[in-house]
């Protein structure tokens, strides 16, 4: 699949990605502060994630999610 938009949303910093299947559809899946990602992920995603992702976000979320 080709990477085709990556945005940051909300105040826990999600990651919505959109990428382009060979058919020409497309694929979305939104990632959250407490996932790891996956060895083979695209190198941008986990660029953004890395700097996005602080203790403080990934902290808040557990709270969050806590509730």
């Amino acid at each position: 699949m080709e990477l085709n938009k990556i945005e940051v949303v909300g105040v826990h910093k999600h990651l919505q990605i959109r990428e382009i299947t060979d058919s020409g559809e497309y694929h979305r899946r939104v990632l959250s502060p407490d996932m790891t990602l996956a060895e083979d992920e695209h190198q941008k995603i986990k660029d953004i994630a890395e700097a996005e992702w602080t203790d403080e976000v990934k902290s808040a979320w557990a709270d969050f999610l806590k509730e």
